[in-house]
């Protein structure tokens, strides 16, 4: 039974910090914004945040840049460069191109970084999967394959995923097998491709809004044959919009962190207007919340915010390419304090300390 508390009741708090990335005036490549960034330790030790980068035409590439650090806090970033673009046929389409909103974990068992991202290519986003061992160097897996499961009658391929994100540390599932988690949000509405079959959920999905899915990758495979990284089954719900600030849909954000009551995750929640399911937005606002997940089994929910965590109050999360929004995809530990990177309004990068009460 997940139990539903106000913010105040939440055992986390989320205290912005200030603005550590922006676009450059002159930058070509960020004409359109820097937002949403994976991140990781290098093997220097330094930490690394890769930024969306998106160019004139919203064709988006995924960057690097050092995080500059004073007296502990997050206050600026060194550009390195870029590190993915939209080279392969699924990345780039006749109207849109792009690699999207990377989600990046750290996973000791592989020693590998993990990154999921957003391929937008002629269908249509959809989740692909990359590893590195240094953060620069990225080796593409593909698009996610997902096993098909009669007993869900859903062949999960069919449609738009986003919001894809990787546990840290091997879960046992439920099918008893050492596995490596997986969250991430299906979406039924399959109007912008086939506008004659709109929403196209399976039958027993009662809630057809973007909800959390959990499904996992058994490690023993992955250790033969690291492909297998985006070979998902065991596909089942995790969470769906409960409360009002998420009535439209919700989608997770940075890989969980295990705290001492389970696995806590950050995600957002959508209210509004949505015009279309892949238009750019302009009537919505995204806010942050939090979940607690069982340790052992981390696709029950044990608490979540009946609140958010953190809304758009400032000029910079509420102006912008789609005002009124933040957006975490980054968490990270600094000296000892976790910090958590957000999107602002499509357009820049915010950081934000996640304080235990």
């Amino acid at each position: 039974m997940t139990r539903v508390v106000p913010a105040a009741a939440f055992p986390y708090v989320l205290e912005r910090v200030g603005l550590v990335m922006e676009p450059l005036a002159d930058g070509p490549l960020e004409a359109e914004g820097v937002l949403n960034p994976g991140s990781g330790r290098g093997p220097d030790g330094e930490l690394y945040l890769l930024p969306r980068l998106v160019a004139d035409g919203n064709v988006s590439r995924i960057g690097i840049a050092r995080v500059l650090v004073e007296d502990g806090v997050p206050t600026g970033v060194e550009r390195q460069g870029v590190v993915l673009e939209p080279e392969r046929s699924w990345e780039v389409g006749a109207v849109n191109a792009g690699v999207e909103d990377p989600r990046t974990t750290w996973v000791p068992a592989l020693g590998l970084h993990v990154m999921t991202y957003v391929a937008y290519g002629p269908l249509g986003p959809h989740t692909a999967v990359a590893v590195s061992d240094d953060l620069r160097s990225w080796r593409r897996l593909g698009p996610v394959r997902f096993a098909y499961d009669d007993a869900l009658d859903v062949d999960l391929a069919m449609y738009f995923n986003k919001d894809c994100v990787f546990l840290p540390e091997p879960v046992t599932a439920p099918d008893g097998t050492e596995s490596l988690a997986v969250l991430h949000r299906p979406g039924w509405d399959l109007s912008e491709i086939r506008p004659s079959e709109g929403l196209h959920a399976p039958g027993w999905v009662e809630d057809t809004r973007p909800s959390i899915w959990i499904s996992f990758v058994p490690l023993d495979r992955v250790r033969e044959d690291v492909g297998a990284l985006a070979e998902w089954r065991g596909h089942r719900v995790l969470a769906a919009p409960a409360a009002p600030w998420e009535e439209l849909k919700i989608g997770a954000g940075p890989a969980p962190i295990r705290v001492p009551e389970g696995w806590l995750l950050l995600h957002h929640g959508v209210t509004g207007e949505l015009v279309g399911s892949l238009a750019q937005q302009q009537k919505v606002n995204y806010a942050a919340g939090g979940m607690l997940l069982d340790a052992d089994r981390p696709w029950e929910v044990l608490v979540r915010t009946g609140e958010p965590l953190m809304t758009a109050d400032t000029d910079d999360e509420r102006s912008g390419i789609v005002p009124n929004v933040v957006f975490p995809t980054a968490v990270e530990e600094i000296d000892g304090v976790h910090h958590v990177f957000y999107g602002m309004a499509d357009s820049k990068i915010g950081v934000a300390r996640l304080v235990r009460r």
